[in-house]
């Protein structure tokens, strides 16, 4: 780090310490009371980055930093830890997680990196592969993670190839099981298929959260084209019919 870097941060470090002092706000907040915009700075980074918008890029990556400090320094004022404790513990933990590095262990390619990974945290005392993946996770993204974190110790299908011809039996079922009208069942196939489809995705390296966010975020631009055209038609949304609507959709996806 040059010296310009390490004073810019020092002078961050000391915002937030002044913050924590003199700012009504900021003096009674604890890091239960700001987890929720610590979470929402971590969606609003990832559309921006999905959207390669690289100067709201910085400046979310800027309110994550400052989430993490402000987190740090409550629990230093009401001694848990520091902000050293936590850098500190975290520089440790990336030199024993990263012996093809620091160390003499061999790992030429990301998917060695990933078992020596989880092998180290085994031998740490982890008490299962699962250990670390909030519950309250996006539905999606939890699956995606339990998958990746099975196959790291081999539990998985070697190809994509070997994955489609369970996305297609799990359709199935869940065709059979809507026909018979069982409301349970199909919830519980409709899950099945969803997770077939996220091993899937895995194996294709795609992020399921992502893909689904994109798909949903044209979906919403293309809908958007529709109520601003029948607006300029002076017609109503609740008045369309569909073919005008079908029309205007082909029309949409034309133009980007």
């Amino acid at each position: 780090m040059t010296k310009i870097e390490e004073n810019a941060l020092q002078e961050f470090v000391d915002i937030v310490r002044r913050l924590r002092r003199e700012c009504p706000w900021d003096k009674v907040q604890t890091n239960r009371s700001i987890r929720h915009y610590t979470i929402e700075e971590v969606y609003e980074l990832a559309e921006a980055i999905d959207q390669e918008q690289w100067d709201e890029v910085k400046g979310e990556l800027g309110d994550i930093l400052l989430n993490v400090l402000l987190h740090a320094q409550i629990a230093e004022d009401e001694g848990k830890f520091t902000l050293v404790d936590m850098i500190k513990a975290e520089t440790r933990k990336m030199i024993l997680r990263h012996p093809h590095v620091f160390g003499n262990v061999d790992a030429d390619t990301p998917e060695q990196v990933k078992v020596n990974w989880e092998r180290i945290k085994t031998e740490q005392g982890r008490e299962s592969i699962f250990d670390g993946i909030p519950v309250a996770f996006p539905a999606l993204a939890r699956a995606f993670k339990i998958q990746d974190r099975a196959a790291r110790v081999g539990f998985d299908w070697e190809s994509a190839e070997e994955v489609w011809p369970k996305v297609e039996e799990e359709i199935t079922e869940l065709r059979e099981v809507v026909a018979g009208e069982d409301a349970v069942k199909t919830e519980e196939e409709y899950g099945d298929l969803i997770f077939s489809l996220v091993n899937y995705a895995r194996h294709i390296g795609v992020n399921p959260e992502s893909a689904l966010r994109i798909s949903t975020e044209k979906f919403q631009k293309r809908f958007l084209f529709i109520e601003q055209e029948l607006e300029k038609r002076k017609v109503s949304l609740h008045d369309a019919t569909l073919d005008e609507m079908n029309e205007l959709w082909e029309k949409s996806k034309k133009e980007g």
